[in-house]
C-alpha cells in the first residue's frame, strides 16, 4: 500500500501550497518514488500553484530529475457520470426488484444524482489510486474543513447506501425464506464488490497520515482545534502526524505590523504544542510573495519538512500596462435586499465582511440576522459569544442576532417527520398489504438515511427565512468556501428537477397513502426550492457579495467564481477586496513593500477587467477583527476602486 497523506486546514492557510511542496519534495527525494498529488477541493487551485495545466485525470508533471510526479484535480461530477456508466444498470435492477418503482421511474432520479454519489465517486477514485499499485506516495490536498469532515465521513455514508441496496435486494431473500423451503438468495455481485471496497477505504484511511495546516490567526487556530475534535468522531483517520504552522513571520523587524505577526507566531506555537502534544510542529515562513512553480515549491518543501532556512528568489510581479490604481473614500454599502449571501475562497474574511455588513446596517436600526451555513463556522470568534443553531442576540443588541445552522440536524429532522408520515401510512392490518408496505417503509427509511448533497444547506436557508418574521429586517448568510457555496447555489434548481421527477414517479402509486404522504412533503420542498431559485435571480430579492484577497491565487479563484456565478445567472452586487496594506510604515519595511507591489498588480488587473463591478477595498488590520470595537473599526472607513 502506498504512503497516504491527507492535508487538512481552514481555507486561506496555504494548504495547497504546503501539500504541493510536500509532494514535490517526496518526488525529488528518491528516483524510485512515484508521487500522486490529488486535490479534492471543488474550487481547485492546484494547477495555479504548480503553474501546470492540471485536469480531471492524473497528469505527469515535469521534473528535472528525481522521481515521478502526477497531479490530479478530482471532478466529482465527471467521476459520478463514469460511476453511473459502470453501475447504473445494476443499481436499477436491485431497486426495481425490491421496491414499488420501475427502472423507468428510478432512472431519472439517478441521473439527477443519487444522494451522496458524486462525493462517493471521488472517494472511490482515491481508493482506486491506492489499490492500483502505481504510486509509492499519494498526497491529498483537501477542501476547507467543512468539506473535509464530510469526505472523511463518507465510508460511513457508503455503508448507509449499501444498507439501502442490501435491503432492496433482500426482498429476494424474504421470498426465498417463505416460498423456497429455506433457500437463500445470493447477494448481488455489486453489493459484495462494494462491501470489499468499504473495507479497503477504511483500511487506507486508518493507515494514512494527517497533516494539519494552520496559520497564527486566532480564528484559524480555534477552528483547527474544533475540526480535529470533530474529525475523530465519524472517521477512521486518527493519526495526526504533523501540524504545519504556515504563513508566519519568525524574525523581528522594525515594522510595527510585522512585530505583531512575529509575536502572534510565538503565541501560536505555544498554543499548538499544548493542544497537539504528540504531533510534530513544523514552521512555514511567509516570504511576502506567492510560492509558485516546481522550483519554489521544492525550496519551500525543504524549508518546512527538511527544517532548512527559507531562501527563495523574489519573483518580479507581472505588471499591467496603465496599471495605476485609482481609489477614493466610500461609505459601506446598504443592504437593499432582504436576503444577502456573502461568499468567496476560504480564508478571505467572509465572516468578517458578513459581520461588518450586519453591524453597519444596525446603525440604521434595521433588524439584522446573520447566519452561517459553513460546516466549519466561526461566528463564535468574531462576536466573542457562544453562537448555536438558535438565533442569539450578539454585542448586547436584541436587534442583531446570529446563528450557526446545524444543517445536518435540520435534514435529519425533516427526514424524521417524513418517516413518521410513512409509518402512519403503513400500519394497516389489511391482509397482504401490511407486510408489503412494511418492507417499503423500511426501504424508504434506509434511502432517506443518505444525506443528499446540498439539501441540508437548503433546509438551513429555509429555516433562516422562516425565522426572520420582521419584513423590514435583513438576513445575511455567511456561506461556506467557494466550491461548497457554488454547489449550494446550484442546489435549488437541482432540487426542483429532482422533486418533479420523484413526484411524477409517486403519482403512479397515488392510491397508496405511503406515496401520497411522501408526495406532499416532497411537493412542499419543491415549492420552497423553486421560490429560492427564483428569488436568487429577481432584482431586489437577494444580493450576492463576493470577498477576495489581493493575492494572485485568491484572485484567480475569484475570477473563476465570478465566471461560474455569471453562468448561473447570478451577478454579485459588490466585490470586497480585503486586507489591503497601506500606510506610513510600508516604506520602512522591505517585506511590506514586496507584499504591496503584488497587491497593486492584483488591483490594477481588477480595475481593468471588472469595470462594471462595484469594488470596495478594506484595509488590513494588525489585529483580528472581533467584538463591537473591531467591527466599529472596520466599518469606519472604506475605499472604492475606480
Amino acid at each position: 500500500m502506498p504512503k497516504l497523506a491527507f492535508f487538512a486546514g481552514k481555507g486561506g492557510v496555504g494548504k495547497t501550497t504546503v501539500s504541493a511542496a510536500y509532494a514535490v519534495r517526496a518526488a525529488y527525494a528518491n528516483s524510485r518514488n512515484r508521487v500522486l498529488l490529488i486535490s479534492t477541493d471543488p474550487a481547485h487551485s492546484l494547477g495555479d500553484v504548480l503553474e501546470e495545466k492540471v485536469g480531471a485525470s492524473p497528469k505527469a508533471v515535469a521534473l528535472e530529475r528525481g522521481g515521478k510526479l502526477w497531479a490530479w484535480e478530482l471532478q466529482a461530477g465527471t467521476l459520478f457520470q463514469e460511476f453511473l456508466r459502470e453501475y447504473k444498470k445494476n443499481i436499477l435492477a436491485i431497486i426495481e426488484r425490491g421496491s414499488l418503482f420501475s427502472a423507468e421511474e428510478i432512472s431519472p432520479l439517478l441521473d439527477n444524482s443519487l444522494p451522496g454519489m458524486s462525493e462517493m465517486a471521488a472517494l472511490l477514485a482515491i481508493r482506486d489510486a491506492v489499490e492500483s499499485g502505481k504510486y509509492s506516495h499519494i498526497v491529498v490536498d483537501t477542501a476547507p474543513f467543512g468539506h473535509t469532515l464530510r469526505l472523511f465521513g463518507l465510508p460511513e455514508q457508503f455503508r448507509r447506501l449499501l444498507k439501502f441496496l442490501k435491503l432492496a435486494a433482500g426482498r429476494d431473500q424474504i421470498l426465498a425464506a417463505h416460498f423456497g423451503r429455506g433457500a437463500q438468495a445470493k447477494q448481488p455481485d455489486l453489493i459484495l464488490d462494494w462491501q470489499g471496497k468499504i473495507e479497503q477505504l477504511t483500511e487506507a484511511f486508518s493507515a494514512a497520515d494527517l497533516y494539519l495546516v494552520t496559520s497564527a490567526e486566532k480564528f484559524a487556530l480555534n477552528e483547527s482545534v474544533r475540526c480535529i475534535r470533530d474529525l475523530a468522531i465519524p472517521s477512521p483517520l486518527r493519526k495526526l502526524k504533523n501540524v504545519v504552522l504556515n504563513r508566519v513571520l519568525g524574525h523581528a523587524t522594525k515594522c510595527p505590523d510585522c512585530k505583531r505577526r512575529v509575536a502572534a507566531a510565538q503565541r501560536a506555537k505555544s498554543f499548538l504544542r499544548k493542544e497537539f502534544p504528540s504531533a510534530e510542529l513544523r514552521i512555514g515562513e511567509d516570504p511576502g510573495f506567492p510560492i509558485l512553480g516546481i522550483d519554489a515549491l521544492r525550496g519551500f518543501g525543504e524549508h518546512v519538512f527538511g527544517d532548512k532556512r527559507l531562501n527563495l528568489k523574489v519573483p518580479p510581479p507581472k505588471t499591467i500596462s496603465n496599471g495605476k490604481v485609482k481609489i477614493s473614500p466610500a461609505a459601506w454599502p446598504k443592504l437593499d435586499s432582504r436576503t444577502n449571501f456573502v461568499l468567496g475562497k476560504g480564508g478571505v474574511g467572509k465572516t468578517t465582511i458578513s459581520a461588518a455588513l450586519g453591524f453597519h446596517a444596525r446603525q440604521s436600526k434595521i433588524p439584522v440576522e446573520i447566519c452561517s451555513v459553513d460546516p466549519a463556522p466561526s461566528l463564535d470568534d468574531i462576536f466573542q459569544t457562544r453562537v448555536g443553531d438558535t438565533p442569539t442576540a450578539v454585542l448586547g443588541d436584541k436587534g442583531f442576532r446570529a446563528s450557526e445552522m446545524d444543517s445536518i440536524a435540520l435534514f435529519k429532522k425533516w427526514v424524521a417527520e417524513l418517516q413518521n408520515d410513512v409509518e402512519a401510512a403503513t400500519t394497516t392490518d389489511v391482509s397482504g398489504v401490511h407486510v408489503d408496505l412494511s418492507f417499503e417503509r423500511e426501504l424508504l427509511s434506509a434511502l432517506l438515511d443518505i444525506v443528499p448533497p446540498g439539501l441540508d444547506e437548503i433546509l438551513a436557508i429555509f429555516r433562516i427565512s422562516d425565522m426572520q418574521g420582521n419584513a423590514s429586517g435583513k438576513i445575511i448568510v455567511d456561506m461556506a468556501p467557494t466550491g461548497h457555496a457554488l454547489e449550494l447555489l446550484r442546489t435549488p434548481e437541482r432540487i426542483v428537477s429532482w422533486s418533479r421527477v420523484l413526484l411524477k414517479s409517486l403519482a403512479a402509486h397515488r392510491k397508496l397513502s405511503l406515496a401520497r404522504n411522501a408526495a406532499v412533503r416532497i411537493a412542499e420542498l419543491e415549492l420552497r426550492a423553486r421560490e429560492l431559485a427564483n428569488a436568487l435571480k429577481r432584482p431586489g430579492e437577494a444580493a450576492i457579495f463576493a470577498v477576495m484577497l489581493p493575492e494572485p491565487l485568491p484572485d484567480r479563484e475569484t475570477g473563476r467564481l465570478l465566471s461560474d456565478l455569471n453562468y448561473l445567472g447570478l451577478k454579485p452586487n459588490t466585490l470586497f477586496v480585503n486586507r489591503i496594506i497601506w500606510g506610513g510604515n510600508i516604506r520602512a519595511c522591505v517585506r511590506c513593500r514586496t507584499v504591496t507591489k503584488w497587491q497593486q498588480v492584483v488591483l490594477a488587473k481588477l480595475q481593468k477587467t471588472s469595470p462594471a463591478t462595484e469594488i470596495f477595498l478594506v484595509r488590513n488590520f494588525p489585529d483580528e477583527i472581533a467584538g463591537a470595537k473591531g467591527l466599529r473599526a472596520i466599518t469606519r472607513r472604506l475605499w472604492r476602486l475606480h
